[in-house]
């Protein structure tokens, strides 16, 4: 492999041993992505005391309102992004040196079909950055929410509920390898792992009484 090719797929966020398999998809540098980005460049300097740093699911949360004058929230919440863009943004999330980041990430990696494994490599180098550059930021790591196959509108979510089990087992075993604490969110927004349909609109976002419940959830059990 050319050193050409091996600098197209680095832009693309992908090493070239990922890149060989060209049925799974691992780009995430979209018009979205780059507009997203370029808000969160310009606040950059801005002082957050918490991060909620994942893909759509965070973006949509209304984190200050609900969890109050507090804290300082940062949303860096991207929709559609996947474990491979968060890799890419997460110095810039950790910027301000921020107390505490909440970390949701990898159902969008599940949608494409990327291996569970390469998701997971992705999240332990989103820790290991963050406990490298930011190493007083403590470090939250949420369970990846299951899907409501009854209420999903999009095809290519079916039958995932193993994959989103494989990854959550991962995200735990990676807090305990880097002393970080694990939130398992799951447990008061679904059934095992199916996502109570009173919480979501179309079997995987959820709506504003998931996201209160969510951070009473956190309140209560005093991440916040």
């Amino acid at each position: 492999m050319n050193k050409i090719v091996i600098a197209v797929l680095g832009i693309l966020g992908m090493t070239p041993a990922f890149a060989q398999d060209k049925s799974q998809d691992s780009t995430y540098n979209n018009w979205y992505y780059e507009s997203r980005e370029k808000l969160y460049q310009e606040l950059i300097n801005v002082k957050y005391d918490v991060v909620f740093f994942g893909n759509s699911i965070t973006e949509r949360g209304p984190w200050q309102e609900l969890v109050g004058r507090k804290y300082k929230i940062g949303n860096r919440g991207i929709g559609g992004d996947n474990t491979f863009g968060m890799k890419a943004r997460i110095r810039g999330g950790i910027a301000s040196k921020p107390k505490k980041i909440f970390l949701m990430m990898g159902i969008n990696d599940i949608g494409r079909g990327l291996p569970t494994a390469w998701s997971l490599k992705n999240y332990e180098e989103v820790i290991q950055t963050i406990q490298r550059e930011s190493p007083k930021t403590k470090i939250y790591v949420q369970s990846t929410l299951p899907l409501n196959e009854a209420m999903l509108k999009y095809d290519y979510l079916f039958g995932k509920e193993q994959k989103v089990k494989d990854l959550n087992s991962g995200i735990m075993e990676l807090a305990r390898k880097y002393g970080v604490i694990y939130i398992d969110v799951k447990s008061v927004l679904a059934d095992d792992y199916v996502l109570k349909k009173e919480f979501t609109m179309d079997g995987i976002h959820v709506n504003t009484e998931a996201y209160i419940k969510w951070v009473n959830y956190l309140k209560a059990n005093k991440y916040l």
